[in-house]
C-alpha cells in the first residue's frame, strides 16, 4: 500500500502552470531525490503536499494514521534550548509527559506504558546525538536558542524534524544551512532512516548517497527513475538518445512521404495514392528530439599572471580582539593552487579566510602579498549587503566606475545574469540568481586568488556543474571552504584542515573524513592509504600545471575567434550600408572585401588551434 499518492495534480502562479496532470506515488520506506531546474516548482510541490497551498486540481493522498514531517520555517528563538526544541518534536511524548503530572493514578499506569512503548527514556540521548551530528556540542545543545545565528536555529529545526522520525519526510534543500561536516553526518543518518523521504536537493552526492529514486519535475510533469543522480543521468542520456534516433527516423519517413505527396498529388491517375500518403502522414507520431536547454555557463575573467608565491602566512595568529582563533599559521599560495578548507563551523575557516583575503589582519607572525595582487572573496552573508531596489546593473557599475555599460554588462553575463534578469530589482531576483550576482562582484577586478565561501548554495545541478567549469578553466588559486564534495572532488588538489586552533595539511581522502567524522564506513569501496592519496592529489596538481600552457593556448585561441567575429560583422555591416557606397573609395572598398577574406582564413585556423587543444586536453585527461 502506497504512502502518499498524487494523482493529475495541477497548480498555476499568475498564469503560469508549474504542475500539469502530474503524479508520484510514494511507499513506504521509498527515499526520493527531487530534482529539476530553478524555479521548475519544487519547493511548491512540497508545500501542495503540506497543505500550504491549495492545488487547482487532482488529489493528493495519504495513507490512514501517516505522520508527515517537515523542516519549520522558523526555529523558536527565546530561552528556550535546543535540546528542548528538539524534544519537543516528539508530540506524543510531550502530551503524555504533561498528562502525567496530574493524571488519575489508574490512567498514570497506561502513560507509563505507553511512554515504555515509545521508547521515551532514551529521547534525549537520541535528541543531543541529532544536534550532536549537526554540530551542537553539549553546551550549545543547552544554550537558549537567542544566542544562536539564523543558520544556527535552522539546523535546530532540521535536528527537530529528523527526531520527530515521521513515517513521511518532506526536506527542502536541507544542507543549505550546513557545513561539510554536518552534511557528511546528514548523508549516514538519511541512509538508515526507515522511513520515507522526499528530498529537494540540488547536491549530487547526497542524491547519490542518501535516495533510491529521483524525481525529475520538469515542464509541469514528474518522472521517477531507479537510483541515485548518476543513474538518472545515466537513463536520461541514453532514453535521449533513442528518442533522437526514433525522431530522425520518423522525419525521414515522413518527408518520403511528403516528396511523394508533392509530386503527384496534382496527377490525377495518382491522386488517390496520393490522399493515401497524406492520411499515412498524419497518424505518424510525432516524436521532438531532445533538445537540452541552453547550457549554463560561467567565465571567470582571466588574471594577470604574476611571481610566486602569490601570498603566504607564517607562524601567524588570527583571531578577534584578544581572542585568538588560530595559531601557528604557516601556508603559501601559488597560482593555479586548489585548497578546500575542512574542518566543522566555528573552528576559523572563514577567519582564514577573511585573513587570506586581506580582511582581516594577523595578530602576530607575518604574512606576504605579491604587488599588484587581486584577491576574490564570495560569501554568503555577503547577500545581506545587497539593495534590495536596485538592479544587478547597478551593484556592478559601483564597484566599477570606468567600466563603460557595455563592460558591465559583459560581466553580469559572465555568470548567467541576461539582459532581463540584469534589470531586474536584487528583491525580485531568486536565490540562484543572487549567487550570480555575488560572483559577478567577487570577480570583477580578475582576481588571482578566488575565495569561495559556499558558493554553491542556491546554485541548481546545472549551474553548480558550471561552476565547476568554469573553476577548473581559471588559471588562478581557489580557496574553497563547501560543504559540497562534489565540488570538493572535482576542484580541489589540496585539503586543509582546520581543527583545535590549527591549520594543517590534510593527507587522506573525503571518504576518510567521511569516516572521521561519522564514525562508521560510508561511501563503498576500498580506502586508499594516505600516501596513495597524497600520491594522487600531487599527480592532478602536477597535471594541471602540465597542461596549464595548453589551457591557455586554447583562451588565446577563443579570445581571438570572438574579435575576428566581432571585426568580420563590423566590416559586413559597412558593406551592407548603402550609404557607405556613397561616401567610401574603391580603394576602401576593396580593402575591405580583403579583409573579410582574411578574416574567414584567420577564424579559420584559430578554430584549428582550438580543436586542437579540446582534443588534446580530453586525451591528456
Amino acid at each position: 500500500m502506497s504512502l502518499l499518492r498524487i494523482e493529475n495534480l495541477s497548480f498555476s502562479i499568475a498564469g503560469r502552470a508549474l504542475l500539469e496532470n502530474a503524479a508520484l506515488t510514494i511507499d513506504p520506506g521509498r527515499k526520493i531525490g527531487l530534482i529539476g531546474r530553478n524555479g521548475a516548482g519544487k519547493s511548491t510541490l512540497l508545500k501542495l503536499i503540506l497543505g500550504i497551498h491549495t492545488m487547482d486540481g487532482g488529489t493528493i493522498r495519504l495513507a490512514n494514521r501517516a505522520r508527515m514531517g517537515s523542516v519549520a520555517q522558523e526555529a523558536p528563538a527565546g530561552d528556550v534550548t535546543p535540546i528542548e526544541v528538539v524534544l519537543a518534536a516528539d508530540a506524543e511524548r510531550s502530551a503524555l509527559l504533561a498528562e502525567a503530572e496530574h493524571a488519575a493514578p489508574e490512567r498514570l499506569g497506561e502513560i507509563h506504558d505507553r511512554l515504555i512503548t515509545i521508547d521515551a527514556d532514551s529521547a534525549a540521548a537520541r535528541a543531543g546525538a541529532i544536534l550532536a551530528g549537526l554540530g551542537f556540542d553539549d553546551r550549545a545543545q543547552n544554550q537558549p536558542m537567542s544566542s544562536f545565528s539564523g543558520g544556527w536555529r535552522m539546523r535546530v529545526a532540521l535536528a527537530a524534524a529528523l527526531f520527530a522520525a515521521p513515517d513521511l519526510l518532506l526536506l527542502d534543500e536541507p544542507t543549505n544551512h550546513l557545513d561539510l561536516e554536518a552534511t557528511l553526518w546528514l548523508e549516514t543518518w538519511l541512509a538508515r532512516f526507515g522511513g520515507a523521504v522526499l528530498m529537494v536537493s540540488h547536491d549530487r552526492d547526497l542524491l547519490d548517497r542518501a535516495v533510491d529514486s529521483i524525481a525529475h519535475l520538469d515542464r509541469g510533469k514528474i518522472t521517477l527513475t531507479p537510483g541515485g543522480f548518476a543513474e538518472f543521468v545515466r537513463i536520461r542520456t541514453e532514453r535521449a538518445e533513442q528518442q533522437n534516433r526514433a525522431a530522425a527516423k520518423i522525419a525521414e519517413q515522413r518527408a518520403h512521404m511528403q516528396s511523394y505527396v508533392d509530386r503527384f498529388r496534382a496527377k490525377a491517375s495518382k491522386a488517390r495514392q496520393a490522399q493515401s500518403r497524406l492520411k499515412a502522414l498524419a497518424k505518424m507520431p510525432m516524436i521532438d528530439t531532445i533538445v537540452e536547454d541552453s547550457p549554463t555557463r560561467f567565465n571567470f575573467p582571466e588574471p594577470k599572471e604574476l611571481s610566486p608565491p602569490l601570498l603566504s602566512l607564517d607562524r601567524v595568529s588570527l583571531g578577534y580582539g584578544e581572542r585568538v582563533v588560530l595559531s601557528g599559521v604557516s601556508l603559501r599560495i601559488d597560482m593555479e593552487d586548489r585548497i578546500a578548507l575542512l574542518g566543522a563551523n566555528g573552528n576559523g575557516k572563514s577567519t582564514l579566510a577573511k585573513a587570506l583575503a586581506g580582511r582581516l589582519e594577523p595578530m602576530s607572525g607575518s604574512s606576504f602579498r605579491t604587488r599588484g595582487i587581486t584577491v576574490g572573496y564570495f560569501a554568503q552573508h555577503q547577500e545581506d549587503d545587497l539593495h534590495l531596489d536596485d538592479t544587478p546593473l547597478l551593484h556592478l557599475a559601483r564597484v566599477l566606475p570606468n567600466a563603460t555599460p557595455t563592460q558591465v554588462r559583459a560581466q553580469a553575463a559572465r555568470f548567467g545574469l541576461d539582459a532581463a534578469r540584469v534589470e531586474t530589482k536584487v528583491g525580485q531576483l531568486s536565490g540562484g540568481e543572487k549567487a550570480r550576482l555575488l560572483l559577478a562582484l567577487a570577480t570583477r577586478d580578475a582576481p588571482q586568488v578566488l575565495i569561495l565561501d559556499e558558493p554553491t548554495n542556491h546554485l541548481d545541478i546545472d549551474a553548480r556543474e558550471a561552476l565547476v567549469r568554469a573553476l577548473t578553466d581559471f588559471p588562478g588559486a581557489v580557496i574553497l571552504v563547501t560543504h559540497d564534495t562534489h565540488l570538493i572532488d572535482l576542484v580541489a588538489d589540496r585539503l586543509m584542515l582546520v581543527s583545535g586552533g590549527k591549520v594543517e595539511a590534510y593527507d587522506d581522502d573525503l571518504d576518510a573524513y567521511r569516516r572521521l567524522i561519522t564514525q562508521k564506513t560510508a561511501g563503498g569501496g576500498e580506502r586508499k592509504s594516505a600516501p596513495q592519496t597524497r600520491e594522487d592529489r600531487r599527480a592532478r596538481a602536477e597535471a594541471r600545471e602540465a597542461t596549464a600552457p595548453l589551457r591557455k593556448r586554447g583562451r588565446d585561441a577563443e579570445k581571438a575567434i570572438k574579435a575576428l567575429e566581432a571585426e568580420k560583422r563590423q566590416l559586413e555591416a559597412k558593406l551592407a550600408d548603402a550609404a557607405f557606397y556613397a561616401r567610401a573609395k574603391s580603394e576602401e572598398i576593396t580593402a575591405i572585401q580583403l579583409r573579410l577574406g582574411v578574416i574567414g582564413a584567420e577564424i579559420e585556423a584559430a578554430e584549428g588551434v582550438w580543436l586542437e587543444v579540446e582534443a588534446a586536453l580530453e586525451a591528456a585527461g
